[in-house]
């Protein structure tokens, strides 16, 4: 058997990039300020949002500056799902005055909106420009280091910003290693005081990003072995770490499940899930992780056709923690359920009558290409109407 033909059927060319160095440990955003002053930074902007604020999760952070004698400003005043004008605003606050480091605390909405932030202070304009694929032009030379708060969306390692478009009802995404933090300083100690309902909702999407990544046409044996890896952390914490959010043992496997996650489908991409997700928060302003909490199961049965051996060891995976058997699909709606979460849009008030409008923009999507199974806007619609 020569070489060739012994690789054949498996010899597939892929590419893996993380540009984001990883610092990851309980108790590491203690020695922020000791890590930026090795750096040489001495002039901080610190993005966050007012639930991060309230929640005192700022404290620990401000005290490891002030002891270090780093000057820093906060901007505060970021939303859920940020929208373009939050960007700007950010930028403009940011450029009054000069800064040798920006530092984003919090979840996916502080992390975006300071990766928005730092392109806006190289490249000028407004950030919906750059919606797209590589078409962030130049890299920024100021550091942004990333601290999570939520074991969720990954955007502490991602090349993607996710901003909401109010006006077009739709979310842009700006795909770019020019959007990719500097550095992830992961501390799972500040997801302890994260709600139930939030820990359910983030940590929904942090599986999703598994799973999604692990079906998706651009998938590779770097990026499913993250996958897979994730969904195995993911699976048996997040049902403990809603249950007791004291948990550090979960706080600690969900926080390395999610990173996983996020590193997986930043080479390996997403796909239906996110898709439609975007569309439906454009529209009916349905949180993120809520979001795709009601779309994954049936998402992941319209996916198993053409994935039949994906979707039999995702159900290993997900049957092995819930010791239960059924299909991938069954599982992650059981899942969603012991979660707590909503499984019916028209609990969440999404009208009957928007299903058409969320169908057509969920096109309108980069994700949608890698689903690995290519849906028409009709079986779109009777997927949102299964979830209705």
């Amino acid at each position: 058997m020569s070489v060739n033909q012994s690789v054949q059927g498996i010899e597939s060319p892929f590419s893996f990039h993380l540009p984001t160095n990883v610092q990851f440990g309980v108790g590491s955003a203690s020695r922020l300020g000791e890590m930026l002053l090795s750096m040489g930074v001495r002039r901080v902007f610190l993005v966050t949002d007012q639930g991060v604020r309230q929640a005192g999760l700022l404290d620990e952070v401000i005290h490891s500056l002030e002891e270090k004698g780093l000057h820093f400003q906060i901007y505060a005043d970021v939303e859920p799902d940020p929208s373009l004008e939050t960007i700007q605003a950010g930028a403009a606050m940011f450029q009054v005055q000069p800064f040798d480091c920006m530092v984003a605390i919090g979840g996916g909405s502080p992390i975006d909106t300071a990766k928005g932030i730092r392109v806006l202070a190289a490249n000028g304009g407004g950030i919906g420009q750059y919606a797209g694929v590589n078409r962030v032009p130049a890299a920024s030379a100021i550091p942004l280091i990333a601290i999570p708060t939520t074991s969720g969306t990954g955007s502490e390692v991602t090349i993607f910003g996710v901003y909401s478009d109010w006006e077009n009802h739709v979310k842009i995404t700006v795909t770019s290693p020019h959007m990719a933090p500097s550095t992830a300083l992961i501390d799972p100690a500040l997801t302890l005081s994260l709600p139930a309902k939030m820990t359910a909702a983030t940590g929904i999407d942090a599986l999703a990003h598994g799973i999604e990544t692990f079906f998706s046409l651009r998938s590779s044996p770097a990026s499913d072995a993250l996958a897979i890896h994730a969904m195995k952390m993911i699976a048996p914490h997040l049902r403990r770490a809603v249950r007791d959010g004291a948990d550090m043992e979960a706080r600690i496997g969900m926080s390395q499940g999610s990173v996983l996650a996020g590193m997986a489908f930043n080479n390996g991409f997403l796909g239906l899930a996110h898709a439609i997700g975007s569309a439906l928060s454009g529209h009916c302003h349905v949180p993120h992780g809520v979001a795709i909490g009601l779309l994954l199961p049936h998402v992941v049965a319209f996916n198993t056709p053409v994935r039949p051996e994906k979707a039999e060891l995702i159900a290993d995976v997900l049957g092995s923690v819930q010791k239960e058997t059924g299909t991938a699909a069954e599982l992650v709606g059981q899942l969603v359920q012991d979660i707590g979460l909503p499984q019916r849009l028209q609990e969440v008030g999404v009208p009957e009558a928007k299903l058409v409008d969320i169908a057509k923009d969920s096109f309108k999507s980069g994700m949608m290409k890698w689903n690995p199974r290519l849906p028409t806007e009709q079986e779109v619609l009777e997927l949102l109407q299964k979830a209705f």
